[in-house]
């Protein structure tokens, strides 16, 4: 192995060592041919170390994800990771090899502080490696007959939960859907909650409950109304939706709807929101109003889904 000019990377450790590396092992034959069959990079098979699978992802014309260039560039991924669960991490120090054949010592690179593999960064390494110019160097003996040896250590010092997160995603340009329900011969309703056929807006089903007679405080003296997820138990843990929503029953005489206005963050543990004094039984069934005409009664709803939150 020559003297070699390394680019200046900091926290970088670099050494060398005739200690092959102790956890897996690496070698490449017909380097060429990776290139020459369009494979950018190649990852290794599994291996354990620490109590944890690990496996090597070598990219011998540099990582064109990262816009690296005249390098080759070798990373360490964890393999088997639990990615839904973001909270979780697990602390190691490694390091990888590289043999010279032609004496047998190896160039080891290490990272002067250990790194945190978790669900957002399965993968640590390095960029630039070494330069192409340098790997294929024949005085160097990192290529020796269209051949070359990597390695890998990994040292697991801990693992740690980092308790709970989420992930808020706002809708740009939300559209907002309307949905009209006809509910015909409303004097007959006999049960305690009628349902709207369900409708979709924001990738959600949703549907309008209809209490004729009241519920909660609005029992035996209004009429509530809710705006309701249709299916809240195919909703994932702790995932939140907030949702911006109108409910109107419609005067078919006048003109002069009653309505409501909120917002809410929806749940599968607050599945409704609305109002459960939304109008007096008397208003609502006074001659004249046109909220009851012919004995149906309109219903509206304007539905604007605004953003999303869900557990890491």
């Amino acid at each position: 192995m020559t003297s070699l000019n390394f680019d200046d990377q900091d926290g970088v450790l670099r050494s060398i060592t005739d200690a092959p590396p102790t956890h897996y092992t690496l070698k490449i034959e017909s380097l060429s041919m990776l290139t020459k069959n369009s494979l950018e990079k190649y990852e290794s098979g599994k291996f354990e170390a620490g109590g944890y699978k690990w496996k090597l992802v070598f990219h011998p014309n540099g990582n064109k994800g990262k816009n690296v260039k005249d390098h080759i560039s070798l990373y360490l991924v964890m393999a088997e990771a639990n990615t839904s669960q973001n909270h979780w991490g697990v602390h190691a120090v490694f390091r990888l090899f590289l043999l010279d054949q032609n004496t047998g010592n190896y160039l080891v690179f290490q990272e002067e502080k250990e790194r945190r593999f978790h669900a957002m960064k399965l993968d640590w390494g390095f960029d630039q490696f070494l330069s192409i110019k340098a790997f294929t160097e024949a005085s160097n003996g990192f290529v020796v007959d269209d051949t070359c040896v990597l390695g890998a250590e990994v040292f697991v010092s801990k693992e740690r939960s980092m308790g709970k997160g989420e992930c808020l995603s706002m809708v740009k340009d939300a559209v907002m859907y309307k949905h009209v329900w006809k509910i015909d011969g409303f004097s007959k309703i006999t049960t305690d909650c009628q349902d709207s056929k369900t409708f979709s807006s924001g990738e959600q089903k949703w549907k309008i409950q209809l209490y004729p007679k009241g519920k909660g405080i609005g029992m035996g003296s209004h009429l509530s109304l809710m705006l309701a997820l249709a299916d809240p138990t195919s909703l994932p843990p702790g995932t939140k939706i907030y949702t911006e929503f109108t409910l109107r029953i419609l005067d078919q005489m006048h003109q002069r709807h009653q309505h409501g206005k909120a917002s809410f963050w929806f749940s599968a543990s607050n599945p409704e929101r609305g109002w459960h004094k939304f109008i007096t039984l008397g208003f609502l069934s006074q001659t004249g109003m046109g909220f009851l005409l012919k004995d149906s009664c309109i219903v509206e709803a304007e539905v604007t889904v605004h953003g999303m939150s869900n557990t890491l």
